[in-house]
């Protein structure tokens, strides 16, 4: 019996030691959070509801509740009185950037509100004033009216690196100044939509609803991202968060706070996103990799035109730094202030080409309307776009819009080789026959179908 008590408590002091051991290698967080707390902000906003009509239609107004026992039989006047609506509040973090107030935040937690409050460790509340905003990269920068205030130290997150243990502090769940930590889990993350010009930090770090436009710290107290996104199925923490990198951050702060808005960089390409994903295609092109950004398209008349860049260029450095994806390039042209020449490097036939470009002004509407397809249109009576068939006779169909031969059954890649008793060797011959077609009549036309040979009779308008 005492043999067997001495093993186990034997076993129970390995455990001890082991578990001192691994507790030692951790890093100890109480020193940084003591220090750097004050600088973070609890933010509460507070938005009016909408107006109710003047003269609401009483009876459209009134609940289901009273329908079902009520039915129809309600007064003719009856007149049912909705409780007002109440503001709808909300609720974020943010850190302090300057010591006469200057405090930076996401985009989301004061957008649209009426009112933007924020309170600070010590129970003190400001109302804050909304200096700009930048909706592309979720960033906003309030100003409070006080001073002396407990700033942050703001640091690089270029020099972040992936498995670095990090640090956030918000007020989740409206429990304020909560600490979570954790590890960069990966950089340059690219979530798509508006965000295309932020490359986020991912991390472990546990963040929940009202840490968003909370500092994400390094073990050195230094701010290296705003606490931005959560990637969730449930609507909680699922281990995976993703912050702004302050690098990026404090850039946009700089524009707000002196332009009060954000100009980007502007390059003027369209991208090949499904090149990163096929190494065949990369190897087709001369690379051992699948690496850089393959571009599509060069807008006309773009700084990209411009510079040199052309279609099938594949971009592999930016301004001095590797573009390992192409969710790698919009974030780094939008950090470039306009009309700065920058060198690009391109894989270009199997050889690679330093350009000098000058980068333009980012024009949201512009790119838009150049990046948006043209609307198809035909230049026949039969509303089809063709091309030459290349090596063989005809002329293959691209497109069938809408109109006579839609509804006769023609579909994209047919290849027509007759119409109306004549051959059709090319285009020309089919700009031809359809001119001189009858109208108010139909045409017949012989078509190839894959391997079939089909018959269609086209109406003629």
């Amino acid at each position: 019996m005492f043999q067997r008590t001495s093993i186990v408590t034997a076993v129970v002091g390995v455990l001890f030691l082991a578990s001192q051991a691994i507790a030692e290698g951790l890093p100890d967080f109480t020193e940084l959070v003591e220090e750097h707390s004050p600088s973070v902000v609890k933010i509460t906003t507070s938005t009016a509801p909408a107006e109710r009509s003047a003269q609401p239609d009483s009876n459209q107004q009134v609940p289901e509740f009273f329908r079902y026992f009520f039915g129809d039989q309600l007064p003719p006047n009856f007149d049912f009185q909705r409780p007002s609506p109440t503001p709808r509040e909300g609720l974020g973090s943010g850190f302090i950037l300057s010591e006469d107030g200057y405090i930076l935040t996401n985009n989301h937690v004061i957008d649209g509100a009426d009112d933007v409050r924020v309170m600070l460790t010590n129970g003190t509340s400001y109302a804050a004033e909304v200096i700009g905003t930048d909706p592309q990269s979720d960033v906003a920068l309030l100003k409070v009216d006080a001073e002396d205030l407990h700033a942050v130290t703001i640091g690089s997150s270029e020099d972040l690196k992936v498995g670095e243990w990090v640090l956030a502090i918000g007020s989740p769940f409206n429990f304020e100044y909560s600490v979570t930590a954790g590890i960069v889990s990966a950089k340059g993350r690219a979530l798509g939509g508006s965000d295309r010009y932020v490359p986020f930090i991912q991390t472990d770090v546990a963040i929940n609803p009202g840490n968003s436009g909370g500092p994400l710290f390094n073990l050195d107290g230094e701010v290296v991202g705003i606490n931005s996104q959560i990637y969730t199925r449930s609507g909680g923490f699922m281990g995976v968060s993703f912050a702004i990198p302050i690098d990026i951050a404090m850039n946009i702060a700089d524009q707000l706070r002196d332009n009060g808005e954000v100009q980007r960089g502007w390059l003027g390409v369209e991208m090949y996103p499904p090149f990163n994903e096929n190494l065949e295609l990369a190897r087709s092109m001369g690379l051992d990799r699948a690496e850089g950004a393959l571009i599509a398209r060069v807008f006309e008349g773009s700084p990209a035109e411009q510079g040199g860049i052309r279609a099938d260029d594949i971009i592999l450095e930016f301004d001095g730094k590797p573009v390992r994806r192409y969710s790698d390039l919009p974030p780094l042209v939008g950090q470039v202030m306009p009309e700065s020449s920058v060198e690009v490097v391109v894989l270009r036939n199997g050889e690679r080409e330093t350009l000098d470009v000058t980068i333009g002004i980012l024009d949201e509407t512009r790119v838009a309307a150049q990046a948006a397809p043209p609307e198809p249109s035909s230049d026949n009576s039969l509303n089809i776009l063709v091309v030459d068939a290349g090596d063989r006779d005809g002329v293959l169909v691209e497109e069938v819009l809408a109109g006579p031969a839609q509804e006769a059954g023609l579909q994209s890649g047919d290849v027509i080789t007759m119409m109306g008793g004549g051959f059709v060797r090319d285009k020309e011959d089919f700009d031809r026959i359809v001119r001189e077609l009858p109208q108010n009549g139909a045409v017949a036309v012989r078509i190839l179908r894959g391997t079939n040979i089909v018959y269609l009779a086209i109406p003629t308008e």
